[in-house]
């Protein structure tokens, strides 16, 4: 049978920092007195009740045997993050709100997944400390998705991310080793970033709470804002390059950064997959560019930012919005649905298919080609300077079929429970893909998920985590054949 204890004893833990994170917002109401006694109540009992359900499942798991084998990292990320959505949403079901379960739970993995769909309007009179509380989210799911992706995915052959795995053993002892060090790495660089972001708004004229508010959703891709009007509330067009700057950089990958910041200029440079990132934003930015100022007449500087921003902010799925781009015509909503799949870089706080996956099938895709005209011909796979092995191959191709039947089975679902094909399509692919906004009335830029009936956030809650966790991942466990012993 699979070993729980190493399980509790990690999720018990998780719960304990969860327990303290709460703490952030209480404290803020205690040191700036704007907000109700029952909102502190709320997140004191919010943080009482994560040590309570963490410090015996510590009990039963001290002494356990932490080399964790497949099945144990499985179960454990998936039973991680749902467990942790279910604590983080009790300040919001607690608080003045009163929202629903439902609700709560929507809005807590939308943060936690970073995907950045909201069922909250009128954000401008909410307390400021529900407020902090989802930029919080959205910055500690980012920091928790990096470590993931880079520390756990890769070992578990999930979608091709064993292509990224660093040259350390495979051996579970220097496995748990490699993993402190790296989510010690990735989460120095990860705070840096989110310091710098918050100075730079800062001093491009934010207020500091809007400053840490905006640089915790934007590093962390998230796209929460504490405004109806998103990132439109500000008027200085250097607050809008910044957070394109800042989305952009955060697409990229974490271990990457950290070499660079160790010394190894290059090691952003000489990538595969950060010079097709760049490349990709950088076509998707000139052509959105070029649509606006033929179309609307824009001035060059003026288009260029609203395609930056609006492109990179898809791209990266982080989901901030400035205009409504539903009225750009067909042309650019079709280019920004297809963007909401592409997603950044593997390793980055993005969500969505990641370009690597897109590089590897272009690559499949020639040698088909060149196989077909010279039948005798031997085309190795080369990606960035290493062999790609069939094992990885298969993985991507099992990946992006999965992705794709993923969408059509959620989109099918959303459309039982009453709602539109392009609503339906759309959220199934924002949601999966953890972009945030999705297309028309209800959901699109200007709209959000509250209107939709509990029967289809309940879905999208399932398709909110299945994407963050690559699917895959989610899936396996509810097989029978994992539960076979």
């Amino acid at each position: 049978m699979i070993d729980l204890r190493p399980i509790l004893f990690v999720i018990g833990a998780l719960l304990l920092m969860v327990s303290a994170i709460v703490l952030v917002p209480a404290a803020y109401i205690l040191l700036t007195g704007a907000d109700s006694a029952s909102n502190l109540n709320a997140f004191l009992r919010a943080s009482a009740a994560a040590a309570i359900a963490g410090l015996p499942m510590i009990f039963i798991g001290r002494g356990a045997n932490f080399q964790l084998k497949p099945r144990q990292l499985y179960l454990l990320t998936v039973a991680s993050w749902v467990i942790i959505s279910v604590f983080c949403a009790i300040p919001f079901v607690l608080s003045d709100m009163r929202m629903s379960i439902v609700d709560s739970l929507f809005e807590t993995m939308s943060g936690i997944t970073t995907t950045g769909s909201t069922v909250l309007s009128r954000l401008d009179t909410l307390p400021a400390s529900i407020l902090l509380w989802r930029a919080l989210l959205q910055w500690l799911g980012g920091i928790g998705i990096v470590v993931m992706v880079i520390a756990i995915l890769p070992h578990l052959r999930v979608g091709g991310m064993r292509l990224f795995r660093s040259e350390a053993s495979d051996k579970s002892e220097k496995f748990t080793a490699r993993s402190r060090n790296v989510a010690k790495s990735v989460s120095t660089v990860y705070v840096g970033l989110s310091l710098a972001c918050a100075l730079c708004y800062w001093l491009a004229g934010m207020d500091g709470f809007n400053a840490v508010y905006h640089s915790m959703t934007t590093v962390s891709t998230g796209g929460f804002s504490n405004s109806d009007q998103s990132m439109r509330q500000f008027a200085d067009p250097d607050v809008i390059w910044i957070s394109s700057i800042f989305m952009f950089l955060s697409g990229l990958p974490f271990v990457l950064m950290v070499q660079f910041v160790r010394g190894r200029t290059r090691a952003l440079i000489d990538d595969q997959q950060v010079r097709g990132y760049a490349y990709f934003v950088l076509v998707a930015v000139s052509s959105i560019a070029a649509w606006l100022m033929a179309s609307y007449g824009l001035p060059l500087e003026e288009a260029f930012r609203i395609a930056a921003f609006s492109s990179i902010s898809i791209i990266t799925t982080t989901g901030y919005v400035l205009i409504d781009y539903n009225v750009w015509g067909g042309l650019a909503v079709g280019a920004f649905f297809f963007m909401t799949f592409t997603g950044a870089c593997a390793g980055s706080t993005a969500g969505g298919i990641k370009i690597f996956r897109f590089q590897i099938g272009t690559m499949m895709l020639r040698n088909q080609f060149n196989a077909m005209l010279h039948p005798s011909g031997v085309f190795p796979m080369i990606y960035n300077g290493r062999s790609v092995s069939e094992e990885i191959v298969t993985s991507v191709i099992a990946f992006s079929f999965v992705f794709a039947g993923t969408v059509a089975v959620i989109a099918a679902a959303l459309s039982l429970t009453g709602l539109d094909l392009t609503t339906s399509l759309s959220g199934a692919a924002t949601a999966i893909a953890n972009v945030g906004p999705g297309l028309g009335d209800v959901i699109g830029p200007m709209g959000n998920f509250g209107p939709l009936p509990d029967t289809s956030k309940c879905i999208l809650i399932l398709a909110m985590l299945m994407g963050r966790l690559e699917i895959l991942t989610v899936m396996i466990v509810f097989t029978a054949a994992f539960w076979r012993f």
